[in-house]
């Protein structure tokens, strides 16, 4: 008896048997916390999109845990940035690589890059660019909010509209020529012809395919094409780290923004760091990508569409259009409209309600008469909710 006492006496003082010994003591220890719960801050079921304002996408299982197994050792920053940088170049076909933290950091290192070379005075200079490449030509239908990350670098934007327009405007004070992917249809200057200036000219051409992911063609199609570097968003499509991206393109420029940010720390890219953990769920992020169903999921990314244009079908007056956009966010999505004259809500009322509502739905807005819906961002069970909720609103 003695010995048995002693047993469960030394047993209890253990987290795993003592879990199991105890009962209710060790459940209630092994329940995860509600950190949202405890902190006011409801979740919601995603129907925007994979936006940063929402928190862009779900990390998978196993970004998760390879974000876990590498918090719990130390490395060499450097070393481990090189060798990431090195398989996510051989899996996309590009011919260098880095991850910096999202596709906005990507514009602001990318720039710097080709500002400052490996220069040392001027990586500790920008954004005082004087005596520097301090120029960056854009097609006026590709300017973006985005582009602020360029002009963090202390450079100036340059409009253009024609490839003749283009050309007057290159000059030693160039520093790369701008694209921005999904404003392809929109300008003058198509890709193959604007890469083929900035190669004429020998000034690099940069690509901002931030959220152009699926497919992954938009990302390896333009390093096919020639662009020096492109940028992409890690926390959308491919659903690894909200706080990592991919920069992409020539080793000689991506070893110089590699120079203007982490571990090196007068640089204008300090605040672009990543660490390890984001490092390596981003290359995971990228090695699943390659790998998955995607076909599977264009299945179920429209069965989801179809779900909610039956919930709301018989609605009086509403308009249903199931579209995918040409390029970014190229998934499938639904618009709803409506007669305002026989549906006595406004798209903004009808989005306040869904916000207001238990679970709490965020959507798009369409205007001037609409809403948009994204089918890739709900979760298994949510497509039933949204159309539920949307037919109660606006058959009312």
């Amino acid at each position: 008896m003695t010995n048995r006492r002693r047993f469960f006496h030394a047993a209890a003082r253990l987290p795993l048997i003592g879990g199991l010994i105890t009962g209710r003591a060790g459940f209630a220890a092994a329940k995860p916390r509600d950190f949202f719960s405890e902190l006011g801050v409801p979740p919601i079921i995603n129907g925007a999109g994979a936006y940063t304002m929402m928190t862009g996408s779900l990390m998978l299982p196993e970004v998760v845990e390879a974000i876990a197994a590498c918090s719990r050792r130390f490395v060499r920053l450097s070393e481990l940035h090189d060798a990431v940088g090195k398989r996510i170049a051989s899996l996309l076909g590009a011919e260098a690589a880095m991850v910096p933290s999202g596709a906005a950091a990507a514009l602001t290192l990318g720039t710097a890059a080709c500002i400052t070379g490996d220069n040392p005075e001027f990586i500790q200079r920008i954004p005082d660019t004087a005596g520097m490449k301090n120029e960056v030509i854009v097609q006026k239908t590709h300017r973006f909010p985005y582009d602020h990350m360029v002009r963090n670098c202390g450079v100036r934007l340059i409009e253009v509209e024609t490839a003749a327009e283009l050309e007057r405007a290159i000059s030693p004070k160039t520093a790369h020529l701008l694209f921005l992917n999904k404003a392809d249809p929109l300008g003058q200057v198509k890709m193959a012809e604007f890469v083929a200036l900035g190669k004429k000219h020998r000034v690099p051409t940069f690509n901002d395919a931030a959220a152009d992911v699926p497919p992954i063609d938009h990302v390896t199609g333009p390093l096919k094409l020639g662009f020096d570097l492109v940028a992409v968003s890690g926390g959308k499509g491919l659903r690894g780290p909200q706080s990592a991206g991919l920069l992409l393109g020539r080793a000689d420029l991506i070893r110089a923004a590699r120079l203007n940010t982490v571990p090196h720390s007068d640089t204008m890219g300090r605040s672009c760091k990543v660490n390890k953990e984001e490092l390596v769920g981003m290359m995971v992020a990228v090695e699943l990508y390659l790998k998955h169903d995607h076909a599977a999921d264009r299945r179920e990314w429209e069965r989801r569409v179809k779900t909610i244009s039956a919930a709301v079908a018989d609605v009086p007056g509403i308009v249903i259009e199931p579209f995918v956009p040409k390029i970014a966010n190229q998934t499938p999505h639904l618009r709803l409209k409506w007669d305002a004259n026989r549906i006595r809500v406004s798209p903004a009322g009808l989005m306040q309600k869904l916000r207001e509502g238990a679970p709490s739905i965020e959507l798009v807005p369409e205007p001037p008469e609409g809403v948009e819906i994204a089918a890739w961002t709900l979760e298994p069970g949510e497509a039933e909710i949204v159309g539920k909720r949307i037919r109660a609103i606006l058959a009312a």
